[in-house]
């Protein structure tokens, strides 16, 4: 009895599993770096996926570079912050122009794209060494809706649980 229910348990896990899907933009095969590691060993040519949170974005003449903090990705491509660990910062240009309007400080984006070079930027008073990816694609997430869970207490003796 006891086996067939973690067998069914353990189909269920399957199946939801093989729910997530990667958007087809992202899906490929990747350098399993960091833009921190990027810096520490020279990495230039390297195919990544990267994301994170925008700090900023500059449009420029023929192209828009977005100024990024890094984060791990989740099955999906999607960054996600389960902690304060992040990857480092890094660089993403894309040819053509995206509004800042649009892609707005803290929003998650996700780039897949190769390492083109380093650039040294300032942020307060520190140097910061940040490697610089030639996006070929820029993936803009939804707005992650939040929702405030409250809990209340059963009443006692909460008859009917079965």
């Amino acid at each position: 009895m006891n086996t067939r229910i973690t067998l069914a348990v353990g189909a269920l896990a399957l199946a939801l599993a093989g729910c997530v899907t990667v958007p087809q933009p992202l899906a490929g095969q990747y350098t399993p770096i960091t833009p921190r590691e990027a810096v520490d060993r020279d990495s230039a040519g390297a195919p990544v996926r990267w994301g994170g949170r925008i700090v900023d974005v500059e449009p420029q003449t023929n192209r828009t570079c977005f100024q990024m903090i890094s984060t791990h990705l989740d099955e999906s491509g999607r960054p996600y912050w389960a902690s304060d660990d992040v990857g480092g910062r890094f660089i993403a240009c894309r040819t053509g122009f995206y509004d800042p309007a649009v892609f707005e400080k803290n929003r998650e984006v996700t780039f897949v794209g190769h390492i083109d070079g380093y650039e040294n930027r300032r942020i307060g008073a520190y140097d910061y060494r940040v490697p610089r990816v030639s996006a070929d694609v820029v993936y803009l997430w939804p707005v992650r809706d939040y929702v405030d869970v409250v809990e209340r207490p059963a009443p006692w003796p909460w008859w009917g649980w079965w």
